[in-house]
């Protein structure tokens, strides 16, 4: 068992935190990089990167809220560089499929001279359960643009346990692991998987991309409403519409199904269940 620590970017995030708590109850030494944790981790401050990362053997790293952000990219090649001079030996980063700036940013750590592992992430089901749409499902509804446009959306499980291999087995490194469920889905057929795990239904209501830009600027804002409608007008446009079988190279095991992931979810009280 390596002594050094693993630090966890992103550590209080989606994945961050599954990473992180997985890594833990296997036995690695985990530094947990946020901005409020003991070592803190700042994507907007420079100064805490070497602290966080001198004396790690690898880095798990997640850029918030996305590498699509303005700067995200340059910066990511400066922790590249940061973690170099620190002597971390791996880095996994957590990419975003289909998307141009994750490309940019994969390309950033490809050419940093450090081992990696690449996981390029399908859309996250979380984001039903813990994210922006829990709400929406809470009231009943799946407003989403995209139309009937498939995604072989993912289990964050999946991707964890992808990201825990990756920084503790031997045989990942230089890899990309493109991640997805099992199965495509229209956001028309999510809705009606949610409603079978909740016993009420949740409708489907394709909104257009304006709407949907809309929805996500009453609650963040303009400047992150741009940019995430501009990530749903690049990858719901049918190129993400296809499995992989990353999670199966990465871990010898089929990935979660949706159906799965909605009735635990369910179960665990994410949402009021019918009586």
């Amino acid at each position: 068992m390596q002594t050094q620590p693993i630090l966890v970017i992103g550590a209080t995030g989606k994945t961050g935190r599954r990473v992180a708590t997985k890594l833990a109850a296997s036995g690695h030494a985990v530094r947990h990089g946020s901005r409020n944790s003991t070592t803190p981790f700042d994507w907007e401050a420079p100064e805490t990167w070497a602290p966080a990362l001198t004396g790690a053997r690898a880095a798990y790293v997640t850029y918030f809220p996305d590498l699509a952000f303005p700067g995200a990219v340059d910066k990511l090649g400066s922790l590249c560089e940061t973690a170099s001079d620190c002597g971390v030996e791996h880095l996994v980063l957590l990419s975003g499929r289909g998307e141009h700036h994750a490309r940019l940013g994969e390309q950033v750590v490809r050419d940093s001279g450090i081992d990696f592992t690449i996981v390029r992430a399908a859309w996250f089901a979380q984001n039903y359960s813990e994210g922006y749409l829990r709400d929406p499902i809470l009231a009943g509804v799946l407003p989403m643009p995209g139309g009937d446009i498939a995604e072989p959306i993912i289990d964050i499980e999946d991707i964890a346990d992808v990201a825990v291999a990756a920084l503790t087995e031997d045989g990942h490194k230089g890899a990309l692991y493109e991640v997805t469920g099992p199965r495509l889905m229209s956001f028309a057929q999510m809705a009606e998987e949610l409603t079978s795990a909740i016993g009420r239904p949740i409708r489907h209501i394709p909104i257009s991309f304006d709407e949907f830009h809309a929805n996500i600027a009453e609650a963040g804002g303009t400047f992150v409403a741009d940019v995430f409608t501009a990530i749903a007008r690049e990858t719901l446009d049918g190129r993400n519409a296809h499995v992989t079988d990353g999670v199966q190279r990465a871990l010898g095991r089929p990935p979660r199904d949706f159906a799965d992931f909605a009735r635990s979810e369910a179960r665990s009280g994410t949402w009021p269940v019918a009586a």
